[in-house]
């Protein structure tokens, strides 16, 4: 018998300030840890404002993870200490494994229209994959497929496998997923997960609700003030929803569509130390990566 996840937390997405200056979004990150495992932080870096995000991210290391940048709408330039040089735009994904270790710099430049639109994902990497090779994947919008169902529901699969479509980024640790899935109004779409993996949504357009639960419900309170209660069952722009474990997830929608990332990946259930822009898995290993860093050691490849 198929069993439909449940929703076991749902977070809005709140206001932070990183890199050299950049107003974004996040989702989740350092406080959820490891509710979210595979992954760490998901960031929300959509503005019309070039004043908040033209800053960008300068050079600065990674170790121990991997970072799934999407956009949107407008273009982002990256440089690393691999060589690799170019600009991700509206609609590509650069997947970077930073592995064990990686200096790069990432600077938002919006579009013609001063938009910047896109995502940050990290994803944690096992004991065993901490410290291997960095790996650099930039895929173009016309590389990634785009299916479309029956109900005009449309699905660009950057990761993962829909109804035989693999997306163009494979062999990856963790097994994720990573979907761009709009359902149309008056629709209802169930996606299959697999049993034993994390997986969530995040709604970036629209509105719809999950797995049949239509009751009102409230935010996390640790996230949001304990009046901003939800009084229908409708998840909108900003809303993070993760899920109990289960066989599929279903979205339905009544007179709006609703666009979301389904994120999904298999659990790696180790100890994490985290400081900054480095994820191990003890808090040594922290400090020799800071150690490298400082003495010029850090890149090993």
């Amino acid at each position: 018998m198929i069993e439909t996840r449940k929703i076991a937390k749902v977070l809005k997405s709140k206001s932070t300030i990183e890199g050299a200056g950049v107003h974004l979004k996040r989702a989740f990150g350092f406080s959820q840890v490891p509710i979210f495992d595979p992954f760490l932080l998901l960031d929300d870096f959509r503005s019309d404002n070039p004043e908040h995000y033209i800053k960008g991210f300068p050079w600065h290391p990674h170790r121990g993870i991997e970072t799934i940048t999407y956009v949107l709408r407008g273009d982002v330039e990256h440089g690393d200490s691999m060589g690799n040089k170019g600009i991700i735009s509206s609609g590509d994904v650069q997947w970077m494994t930073a592995g064990s270790g990686i200096i790069h710099q990432e600077m938002p430049k919006g579009d013609p229209h001063g938009l910047m639109y896109g995502f940050q994902l990290w994803a944690n990497l096992p004991k065993s994959h901490k410290m291997m090779g960095p790996r650099y994947r930039e895929v173009k919008s016309d590389q990634i497929p785009e299916v479309s169902l029956g109900n005009d529901t449309k699905i660009r699969v950057i990761c993962g496998n829909v109804g035989g479509m693999k997306g163009p980024v494979q062999d990856i640790v963790t097994d994720p997923e990573y979907l761009d899935i709009t359902v149309p109004a008056e629709s209802e779409f169930s996606h299959p997960t697999k049993r034993g993996h994390t997986v969530f949504v995040y709604v970036i357009e629209g509105k719809g609700y999950f797995c049949k639960e239509k009751e009102p419900f409230s935010y996390d309170m640790e996230d949001v003030n304990y009046f901003d209660m939800k009084q229908d069952p409708f998840l909108e722009n900003g809303d993070i929803v993760l899920f109990d474990d289960g066989d599929q997830v279903i979205v339905s929608t009544d007179g709006d569509y609703v666009r979301f990332l389904l994120i999904s990946g298999k659990p790696i259930g180790e100890p994490i130390a985290w400081y900054g822009p480095i994820v191990m898995n003890t808090n040594d290993e922290l400090r020799i990566a800071f150690e490298e860093y400082n003495n010029g050691t850090f890149i090993k490849q």
